[in-house]
């Protein structure tokens, strides 16, 4: 790493960290080589060719490139049918369309993973945020809180299940900020199983940002009804410039193509502008890239770990998305962390990261993020609200080299500023 001045002890401590991991990456490697097979099985059972990445325009009715897309992701995610587009703004976007498309005025919908992420309580209309939210529509928005040790409380759920009506059952997968454990799709299964058991009609809906492609299996295929997530998360495998998708049942999907667009039109408009190509390789190259990204995770860990702190979940652990907490312990240490880490971007490294306030967060926010797509997860990049327990959650990688040094420059950065010891 002559291209980098890093501390002579930390580099050392990095190298016994991979030297930790080898199982590891081991294992990451075998589900990234299924998934890309999987992938590459869905391309060329639907035949996809040169004639399915142009450009169209307008309406764009009989978008050939669109709807053949949405056919090879819905076989990449166990689906029926999927809505993969370019103008789903966020992840947060996605969610609020599948949400809208599923509920009605009176409708109540039931959080199976206790308070969901920080933007999309906006979306639901609690804590007074109410402005055009499902609570201004009428819709009864209730949650279970996790047990002790940060799962589901599945006992509780069912008892809410068999005295409520609800018509959707909401999971999040990933742990948000908070430091619960990520949900693993067999963790899903007993979600799905418990709720239909007492509730059979209820709408299993999955937010599956940050897991795709973590696992060999995706939530529907264990029973969730709906899927939804970002593309500049794991499927646009770093290509993707922005957009999200819906997958699932086709009576459900078709349901949020009217939210999407109108009721009556729904999927059969929507012009791809030039974007199928890029969306294409996305999905083509996610397995690989979600791979890289773990094992920058559990890299990531395992250094941390050796240095003495805590961090979750732990590098041996089975992972269930690209998400890795660390806990820090105090905001130097935060806004050191990310300011390293920014330094080993690969675009704007020169910024300087600080805590601001930010749209949807009720705390100060430090990001850092040199990614060449702005807020892409896949791209390694790390963020935190400033509050208790200081823990920072770092995500992504397009490929493991670059990731481990975005990761040791974070470390040399707190040593630096005298913050970590080796």
């Amino acid at each position: 790493m002559s291209f980098f001045k890093f501390d002579e002890k930390l580099l050392a401590l990095g190298e016994q960290a991979k030297a930790g991991c080898v199982n590891e990456f081991r294992r990451i490697d075998d589900i990234a080589r299924y998934n890309q097979q999987k992938v590459l099985s869905a391309f060329i059972k639907n035949g996809v060719s040169e004639s399915h990445l142009g450009v169209s325009t307008g309406y764009g009715y009989d978008d050939r490139g669109r709807d053949t897309l949405e056919r090879v992701f819905a076989d990449c995610m166990g689906a029926e049918d999927s809505l993969i587009r370019h103008n789903f703004v966020s992840g947060t976007h996605t969610l609020t369309v599948a949400l809208f498309g599923l509920l009605r005025p009176n409708d109540r919908m039931l959080c199976l993973t206790g308070r969901p992420y920080d933007t999309l309580i906006g979306v639901l209309g609690i804590d007074g945020h109410s402005d055009g939210s499902l609570a201004d529509y009428g819709v009864k928005y209730n949650q279970i809180e996790l047990t002790s040790d940060g799962y589901p409380d599945i006992e509780a759920i069912k008892k809410e299940l068999a005295a409520n009506t609800y018509k959707v059952a909401y999971i999040q997968r990933s742990r948000g900020y908070s430091l619960r454990p990520s949900l693993s799709v067999n963790d899903i299964k007993k979600l799905c199983d418990a709720v239909k058991e007492v509730s059979p009609d209820t709408y299993i809906m999955v937010d599956n940002c940050y897991g795709e492609f973590v696992e060999k299996n995706e939530p529907l295929q264990v029973g969730a009804d709906l899927i939804a997530g970002s593309l500049i998360k794991n499927p646009g495998g770093g290509i993707a410039p922005t957009g999200g998708y819906i997958a699932g049942r086709a009576d459900l999907v078709e349901k949020c193509a009217y939210r999407l667009t109108a009721p009556g039109v729904g999927r059969e408009v929507g012009a791809s502008l030039g974007h199928s190509r890029e969306l294409y390789m996305g999905l083509f190259s996610a397995p690989h890239v979600v791979g890289e990204a773990v094992k920058t995770a559990v890299f990531a860990a395992k250094l941390f770990e050796n240095a003495g702190y805590a961090v979750t979940p732990k590098a041996n652990d089975i992972r269930a998305d690209i998400i890795q907490s660390i806990l820090l312990g105090n905001s130097e240490a935060l806004v050191a962390f990310c300011q390293g880490l920014q330094a080993g971007s690969p675009v704007d490294s020169f910024a300087v990261p600080y805590p601001a306030p930010m749209p949807g967060y009720d705390n100060d926010v430090i990001m850092a993020a040199g990614a060449f797509t702005l807020g892409a997860s896949i791209e390694l990049s790390a963020d935190a609200p400033l509050r208790e327990p200081y823990a920072v959650w770092l995500q992504g990688g397009l490929n493991f080299h670059s990731g481990e040094i975005g990761v040791l420059s974070a470390a040399q950065s707190m040593l630096e500023k005298g913050i970590l010891t080796l």
